[in-house]
């Protein structure tokens, strides 16, 4: 049972980035976490956030991300979307040091900082219907 929920929308511009991680910091705030679980999240979102904008929408700044997190008990979920050019090969684009964008000096390590600071990232994408990133962390209990 979902504890407490939030959803997002916003532009898919450089600068929301930084939004989207302060937004998910001040949500999961309530859980009391460590300086590192919230580095950790931001992270996590900052990558996420960054993929959709360079990589879903290709720099389209009139597109739209949308972000959810939700809490159950000490777990949080955070899933972004957007409904940009979609992943040809999942796998691939998982592939530390893989980028889709070298044009940009792109340093192709998004999935892997994910994967790191998330305990679970799950990638579901579609060639031109867009990409959902579903990212979960288990908080420690409060001593």
């Amino acid at each position: 049972m979902i504890d407490n929920k939030m959803k997002i929308e916003f532009m898919s511009r450089s600068e929301n980035e930084s939004f989207a991680r302060v937004a998910v910091a001040s949500f999961v705030s309530q859980l009391d976490p460590t300086m590192d679980e919230i580095s950790d999240i931001k992270t996590a979102v900052s990558e996420a956030v960054t993929n959709a904008i360079i990589h879903g929408y290709e720099g389209d700044t009139s597109k739209t991300v949308k972000m959810e997190c939700s809490i159950e008990g000490r777990n949080v979920t955070v899933t972004v979307v957007d409904e940009g050019v979609g992943i040809e090969n999942i796998e691939r684009a998982r592939e530390p040091l893989y980028t889709s964008r070298p044009d940009l000096e792109r340093s192709g390590m998004g999935f892997t900082m994910m994967e790191t600071f998330m305990d679970s990232v799950e990638v579901y994408s579609e060639k031109g219907h867009g990409t959902k990133i579903v990212m979960k962390k288990a908080f420690k209990a409060i001593s």
